[in-house]
Parts: C-alpha cells; sequence; structure tokens
C-alpha cells in the first residue's frame, strides 16, 4: 500500500498512529519529504514540519506495532566542504533549511526507534518519472542545437532511483543491521559531467554542454559543493557475509535508465 500525503498527513502524530497502528505493516518505508530545496529558505517551518517531524511521528507509530522503518535521507545533511567521500557517520554540518530539516529527521528517526530503523542517504536521483535533471537534460539533447550552461564546481554522485528501491528493498531481506548507509550510485562526477554523459547516450553532440561557475546561477539555498558519499556500511555488509552489494558505477545505472527516459521524454513531448 502506498499512501500520498491526502491519505497520510505525516505531520500530524494521531493520524500516523491511527492509520499505522490499523494496517500494522511488517515495514514501512517513508518516501515522503519537502525536497523544494530553495522554497525551503522561505518556508522552514513547512519544511520542518515535513522533513523532522513527520519522519519522528513515523518512527513513533512504527516502533507501536513493531514495524521496520526505512527512512529516505540525503547528502544535503553534511556541509559539502570535503576532498573525500562522506562517510555514514561522519559529523554532520548542513548549509541549508532543507539540509538542516533533514538531518534534525534523521536524528529524530534514531532517537525515538533506533533499535529497527534504517536511515539511507541518497542523492541527485533521478528516473524517467516526474521531474528530474536527467529527464531536463534529454529534452533539452533533443530541441534545437544551442549550447546547454551546467555547472562543474559541484560533484556528487547520480543515482537511479530504481537502483535506491531495489537496494532498500533488499538490505531489508537481507536483514542487515539496522542503521545508516548511503544509497547512491558509486562514483562520482559534476553536473556538467552528468549532462555530458546524457548527451552522449541521446547520441547528441556532447560540445553543446558548456561548463560553467555555480556562481552563474545564484540560488537562494546554498548547495553543497563537494558531496560524494561513501559507502563503508554497504562494504562491511558485504565482508561480512550478508548477500548485498554496493550499489553499480552510475555510468552503467544511467545507461540501462535512458531508454526509458528517451521514450518518456519524446512521448511528454508529443503531448504537450
Amino acid at each position: 500500500m502506498a499512501w500520498g500525503s491526502k491519505e497520510l498527513d505525516i505531520t500530524s502524530s494521531a493520524r500516523c498512529s491511527e492509520l499505522i497502528g490499523a494496517l500494522s505493516p511488517l515495514v514501512i518505508i517513508n518516501a515522503a519529504a519537502w525536497t523544494d530545496v530553495d522554497g525551503a529558505e522561505s518556508n522552514p517551518e513547512s519544511a520542518h514540519a515535513v522533513n523532522a517531524i513527520g519522519p519522528k511521528n513515523i518512527a513513533v507509530a512504527a516502533k507501536l506495532v513493531g514495524a521496520i522503518f526505512a527512512h529516505v535521507s540525503t547528502d544535503y545533511v553534511f556541509s559539502g566542504i570535503s576532498e573525500v567521500p562522506w562517510e555514514e557517520y561522519d559529523t554532520r554540518g548542513p548549509v541549508s533549511v532543507y539540509g538542516i530539516t533533514k538531518a534534525v529527521g534523521e536524528v529524530e528517526v534514531l532517537s525515538e526507534y533506533p533499535e529497527k530503523s534504517y536511515i539511507f542517504r541518497t542523492a541527485w536521483l533521478y528516473s524517467q518519472w516526474g521531474k528530474n535533471f536527467a529527464k531536463t537534460m534529454t529534452r533539452l539533447a533533443f530541441m534545437g542545437d544551442g549550447e546547454v550552461r551546467v555547472v562543474n564546481d559541484q560533484v556528487g554522485q547520480p543515482t537511479s532511483a530504481s537502483d535506491l528501491a531495489a537496494q532498500i528493498v533488499n538490505t531489508i531481506l537481507a536483514e542487515l543491521p539496522f542503521g545508516i548507509y548511503h544509497g547512491t550510485n558509486s562514483g562520482n562526477a559534476s553536473w556538467f559531467d552528468f549532462a555530458q554523459k546524457i548527451f552522449e547516450l541521446t547520441g547528441e553532440s556532447t560540445s553543446r554542454v558548456v561548463p560553467v561557475s555555480s556562481a552563474e546561477f545564484v540560488r537562494p539555498a546554498k548547495r553543497p559543493a563537494y558531496s560524494v558519499l561513501g559507502h563503508g556500511a554497504w562494504k562491511s555488509a558485504v565482508e561480512s557475509g550478508y548477500p548485498v552489494e554496493v550499489m553499480r558505477e552510475w555510468q552503467l545505472a544511467l545507461a540501462g535508465e535512458m531508454p526509458g527516459i528517451i521514450k518518456m521524454v519524446q512521448d511528454e513531448t508529443r503531448t504537450d
């Protein structure tokens, strides 16, 4: 069963306890979040309610029924000031309202229900559904022949939403130790690298993608410059004999997802 915000307002502790208590699920996966990073700067209370209070409410309700709780978090809980990948238990240091609220959400979950909770931090998610960078770049690749300016001084990990979903399910089924895991595809890239690979996979000229500084794209919320996440927890699980793997390289994941993205973009363009 998948509840949307109309069916379950996660900012209401009473509603969380009522619905989750009535269903009494074995597993709860929380993918709900305030994801408007810039909008959070001018709506801190609303972002806090969804990203911090919401996960706490679900954790409390999950504990009441004894369900496993998997909560999706973000690379934005880190400052971005680093030259090496962030490990699972590095100190949080968010630099935006969005990052702060997501960091508080993590703390709340692990405070309320550490015995059966997973935190999956992810980053730079894309898929053939919804709005995301990969679809935007694919659409631009097919439209005209002009240049596309993309920042090259922010480094992270493009991550397939399908890969993340499979990793979460596999983690729960394999009964890995509860705690924090970094759910990102392996390797790293700048947004410019990501865009170039997308153009390459669409068959369009990568020379159209032009690298620029993030100073050219002033945004209300500060972005972490380096948010590559380490996979120490997965590697430890593999070494301990659990039937899981570190998520595959981002280039392989993107190549696998692009046919679906291209088809979706073409279908959406025809219906616009």
